[in-house]
């Protein structure tokens, strides 16, 4: 079974990321998977990047969701990327 890599992009003071950020934590708890975030703050890369999306959901370096976050696409989208093969 393939582990995906979640990774949540948020800013500082931004009450979209806090609700992503339960979200997340909450779906990927269910999926039994770890996961990390980042902020683009002190990221030049990732602010010229996802400045005007954020938060930003990223499944194996993949954008797949951005600002409000739907924990059954991300369930789903999970539960697919476990199935492919490494």
């Amino acid at each position: 079974m393939h582990i995906p890599e979640l990774v949540l992009v948020t800013k500082s003071q931004c009450h979209l990321c806090d609700a992503a950020r339960e979200t997340v934590a909450s779906v990927a708890a269910d999926a039994g998977i770890a996961w990390a975030e980042q902020l683009i703050d002190d990221d030049d890369t990732l602010r010229a990047r996802f400045a005007e999306e954020v938060p930003v959901v990223l499944v194996d370096g993949v954008q797949r969701d951005f600002w409000k976050i739907d924990p059954v696409r991300l369930r789903k989208t999970l539960d697919k990327a476990m199935t492919q093969a490494d």
